[in-house]
């Protein structure tokens, strides 16, 4: 009864003790914890402070017929990671994220809904995260469990993942969503500002996304938001995708329409280093794969604390390297065996070969606009979020 009066004492007055404790714990129950009393609210608030590494989750397994595989996966692991969300990126195949699956015992198709599946999604997600859903044709996807994972190229079938970025000392990651307007050919500018994307000394990544690319004027309105954007001190990378399905914020929350437009992400921070490289249609085979890469471990970004993109048009792939699969996903682990990679096969790139680190001092630099709306091409991206203290994986 002693030793435990002594323990009681101790888990109730001494922080040290109490937030050695609280750090072992995934950030779910140590949210618990932390209404047993005063002490270890805010023993549990500086443990979360210190964990500002990106988590994910990754489903590549298909789910029963009425969920998704991405929904089964995060229920079960958002009780496990140690991050709090505070923007999550989701993307998933387009065929059975709002597809259907056979009933036979029932002789008919129970069809998902696309909304349903979306919803289901956020509801798991905590109530002030950003959301921004993406379906796309094809998946590019590490496992769950270790940054050194194989990514994987997953062309057909079900399969995607969630990108859990928590709050992070240095850095500003929103959202933001321009649609076309039908009645206005000239595109309001101002919006820029407004959105964060003008005006801001720490910008310095823009993930964007264009959605219903096969509607009247849609390559004209992504001309439009890419062309001012398109400076030497930003990375800009991205492509287009089928549909956004989730696009939730602090103040707003759009729905998808039948209009054309582009949605994505924006990251701020002077800490921030980025690069890209583009894989245009001569590079065919593992060696011209292999010498990307390395233009793109040229660039010395980080790799601590940095994720991967990999944006790539539905007609590479393995049809494009002669049936042989995982091709620039394998070229990309042999360079960064750390580095995390996630991405999809769509409809268009957008990207180019650039390099923005610290002192905006580039490899490459001239006066000429890159092009930066591409077909047929892959955009390969790295983005470093600053050095961090904390040490969970």
């Amino acid at each position: 009864m002693e030793s435990a009066a002594k323990g009681g004492y101790v888990l109730a007055n001494l922080a040290e003790v109490v937030e050695r404790v609280l750090g072992f714990l995934p950030t779910k129950a140590l949210l618990r914890a932390a209404c047993v009393c005063r002490l270890w609210r805010e023993c549990a608030r500086r443990t979360l402070r210190t964990r500002q590494r990106i988590a994910w989750v990754s489903a590549l397994e298909p789910g029963p017929a009425e969920n998704h595989a991405l929904v089964r996966a995060l229920a079960r692991e958002l009780e496990k990671v140690h991050v709090l969300p505070q923007t999550v990126l989701y993307i998933a195949d387009t065929e059975t994220f709002s597809g259907h699956e056979e009933c036979h015992e029932q002789k008919k198709a129970r069809k998902r809904n696309s909304k349903e599946t979306a919803l289901a999604l956020e509801k798991l997600l905590p109530k002030r995260c950003q959301v921004l859903g993406l379906v796309t044709p094809g998946i590019v996807v590490t496992p769950m469990g270790s940054s050194s994972n194989q990514p994987q190229e997953i062309e057909e079938g079900e399969a995607g993942f969630a990108l859990l970025f928590p709050k992070i000392d240095g850095v500003k990651i929103h959202t933001f969503h321009f649609s076309k307007d039908v009645k206005n050919r000239v595109f309001d500018e101002s919006k820029f500002a407004e959105a964060g994307l003008k005006n801001n000394p720490d910008l310095r990544v823009v993930l964007l996304f264009g959605y219903n690319s096969w509607k009247t004027g849609a390559t004209r309105f992504l001309h439009q938001i890419v062309n001012p954007l398109n400076e030497k001190s930003i990375i800009l990378a991205g492509g287009q995708v089928e549909s956004f399905t989730s696009l939730t914020s602090e103040n707003s929350q759009a729905q998808p329409g039948d209009a054309c437009g582009v949605v994505g992400l924006a990251f701020s921070g002077a800490q921030i280093q980025s690069a890209t490289v583009l894989l245009d249609q001569d590079v065919a085979d593992e060696r011209t794969a292999e010498a990307a890469m390395q233009r793109l471990k040229a660039a010395n970004i980080p790799e601590h604390n940095t994720i991967g993109f990999m944006f790539a048009c539905v007609g590479r792939g393995y049809r494009h390297y002669k049936t042989k699969r995982n091709m620039e996903a394998d070229a990309f682990r042999k360079f960064f065996p750390n580095v995390p990679l996630f991405g999809f096969f769509g409809h268009g790139e957008i990207g180019c070969d650039r390099i923005v680190t610290g002192n905006f001092v580039l490899r490459e630099c001239n006066d000429i606009k890159d092009d930066l709306l591409h077909g047929y091409t892959t955009v390969m991206t790295l983005i470093h979020l600053g050095s961090t203290k904390a040490n969970q994986a």
